[in-house]
């Protein structure tokens, strides 16, 4: 399933090493069932796939300018060399597998959506996710 969406069949394209990133958010729910439909798949990379993904684009500030990100396929794949400033080599490490893509557990993605939304980024799709999450979880 995963190997269908054209983001992932994108992603592996790329040919980084499975032990080098993990994926996040919505990514991780898409991979779980949660989301039918997603935007971008977020990378997080770590220092070997971040020196991969200088070779394919230019650094720029993310959004929330916490960290840089390189834009690949039109936005479809955004690599990011840190997540919220967790470690980004423990994400790795306690990252589940699904169809030998990475993906960042999803208590720890409802733990950054719910981070996100005390800091004052309320997006609906956060309210929505944190939700799904939540019930997914119990």
């Amino acid at each position: 399933m995963l190997r269908e969406h054209p983001f992932f069949r994108e992603l592996i394209m790329l040919g980084l090493p499975a032990d080098g990133y993990v994926i996040a958010g919505s990514g991780a729910m898409f991979a779980h069932g949660l989301r039918k439909e997603i935007g971008d798949v977020d990378v997080v990379a770590g220092r070997i796939v971040w020196g991969m993904a200088l070779k394919l684009g230019q650094p720029e500030p993310a959004p929330l300018g916490y960290v840089q990100r390189i834009v690949l396929f039109g936005g479809a794949i955004e690599v990011l060399d840190g997540w919220f400033g967790h470690p980004v080599d423990s994400l790795i490490l306690e990252a589940e597998t699904i169809e030998g893509i990475n993906f960042m557990p999803l208590k720890r993605v409802l733990e950054w959506k719910i981070r996100f939304r005390e800091g004052g980024m309320d997006r609906k799709k956060d309210a929505r996710d944190i939700e799904l999450l939540e019930e997914y979880l119990r």
